[in-house]
Parts: C-alpha cells; sequence; structure tokens
C-alpha cells in the first residue's frame, strides 16, 4: 500500500515579505481579533522589551486597524536586531496592503521610511591583498 504525501497547510490570507541585511520576514495578514505571533510565538513575551515596542512600533502607528487583523510572520536568518527590523517592515507592509489606506502609508513613510522600504544595503566583498574589503596590511616606509 503506497502512502499518500501530506501536504502542508497554507495559511490563507496576504503574504508579505521583508528583508533586513541575512534576516527574512515572511507575514501572512488575515481577518481576526488582533493577534500577532512572530515563529509562532504571542508578540507580548518577546524579550528584550526594547526589541518588542520596536516591532510594535507600526501596530501602534496603525491604530484600529490593527486590532482587525491576525498576523502570522516566520523570521529567519540574520541577528536579532535584523530580525526584529525585517519583522517590523512585514508587519508594516501588511498592514498596508490589507487596509489599501493611502493616508496610512504616508503616516508610515513619514514616520519611518525603513517601514515600508527594505534596507538595501549588504556587506561589501573582500578584496586581495588584505583580510576583508578595505583592510590591508599596514605599509612601511623604511
Amino acid at each position: 500500500m503506497v502512502e499518500k504525501k501530506k501536504k502542508k497547510k497554507r495559511k490563507t490570507g496576504i503574504n508579505i515579505k521583508a528583508k533586513k541585511k541575512a534576516a527574512v520576514a515572511r507575514a501572512v495578514i488575515r481577518k481576526g481579533n488582533g493577534k500577532i505571533k512572530l515563529n509562532k510565538l504571542n508578540l507580548k513575551t518577546i524579550t528584550p522589551v526594547r526589541v518588542k515596542t520596536f516591532i510594535e512600533e507600526p501596530l501602534t502607528l496603525a491604530g484600529e486597524v490593527a486590532k482587525t487583523v491576525d498576523i502570522d510572520v516566520t523570521i529567519s536568518g540574520g541577528g536579532f536586531m535584523g530580525q526584529a527590523v525585517a519583522a517590523r517592515g512585514a508587519i508594516a507592509k501588511a498592514l498596508v496592503t490589507f487596509s489599501k489606506d493611502a493616508k496610512l502609508k504616508e503616516k508610515f513613510l513619514a514616520y519611518d521610511r525603513l517601514l515600508l522600504v527594505d534596507d538595501a544595503r549588504r556587506k561589501e566583498s573582500k578584496k586581495p591583498l588584505g583580510p576583508g574589503a578595505r583592510k590591508k596590511k599596514q605599509q612601511s616606509k623604511r
């Protein structure tokens, strides 16, 4: 008897992606009652507190819109602060696309452009004759 592979249950809703350095955050937004989950953990349980408040910024700016939706964010790669920036961007983009509100978009852009635009900066590649991108061996004059 051949066993059938179970398909992964896809989350329905609007899918959004945001990046910061090596961190990638994917958010799924749907109608709900204001539950925000990061990697299956409730946002209220995130530590340190300054990272939690940083991630909550788009929710406080959005106001009533944030209380009518559920957002599931999956984050991978990078460090804890890069992941926080990516999660924050994914939440903000999700709120704007879900609400289709131009005023909310303008509000986010006026507050912080990185909420809606991914940071394009990446690590510079290593060059020859040195241990990194710019650092070289010290040269002696005599």
